[in-house]
């Protein structure tokens, strides 16, 4: 697979990129036929701070107490606050502190928080920080979290996303579906790689692929 791999500049600053390889994958709720490769984006602290700074230029006019981080995104969800808050940033939030947190999985898959983390979405204005957008499964689960929580989800940045919003909330990324016009995310009953008998190359999350 490494062989197909490929690399797409974001237009908004050519340092950040993202790798994509063409074919057929599996997700624990879809098949799609790229992989993005965001590994550097999410671990590089240099790139995930260039990231963070294009994002934070999106919510510059948004209240922001909490930022949620999935899929890997706490270096970038880190940085993003730091931005939106530094002192010099003309941005709402200037000057303000700005909670980071990741909520816990429990055996069914649900998000929860803590008690001693939820002081930190109780009545908060949160924005939500993903790698990907593409079915909305993600985002919805974490609306219904946030609605038992009382937090209030006002944004939603992602690194790669093939969706503009979701529940009337614009989705702020570094790479969208015009970087990748041939993205397809299919389910598995509708899959017409599955319906050619094009094997499944791997399975793939937010951690990365496993060949199959």
């Amino acid at each position: 697979m490494e062989n197909r791999i490929s690399e797409i500049s974001s237009k908004k600053n050519g340092r950040i990129k993202i790798g994509i390889i063409p074919g057929h994958f599996a997700t624990n709720h879809s098949h799609i036929n790229y992989y993005v490769d965001m590994t550097t984006i999410k671990t590089n602290h240099s790139i995930a701070k260039l990231a963070a700074t294009e994002l934070a230029n999106e919510y510059k006019s948004t209240y922001i107490d909490t930022i949620i981080c999935l899929e890997g995104t706490e270096m970038i969800g880190a940085f993003l606050a730091e931005a939106l808050t530094q002192n010099g940033f003309t941005s709402i939030n200037e000057g303000k502190d700005i909670s980071v947190i990741t909520p816990e999985m429990n055996a069914n898959n649900q998000m929860i928080f803590r008690d001693n983390i939820q002081k930190s979405v109780y009545g908060k204005k949160i924005l939500l920080m993903i790698a990907s957008a593409s079915t909305g499964k993600t985002i919805n689960r974490s609306t219904e979290c946030l609605k038992y929580y009382n937090g209030s989800l006002t944004a939603i940045a992602s690194i790669f996303s093939a969706t503009s919003d979701m529940h009337g909330i614009s989705i702020k990324s570094i790479f969208t579906s015009d970087d990748l016009p041939d993205y397809k995310t299919q389910t598995p009953a509708d899959c017409e790689l599955c319906k050619n008998g094009v094997k499944v190359d791997a399975i793939v999350n937010s951690y990365g692929y496993s060949r199959i």
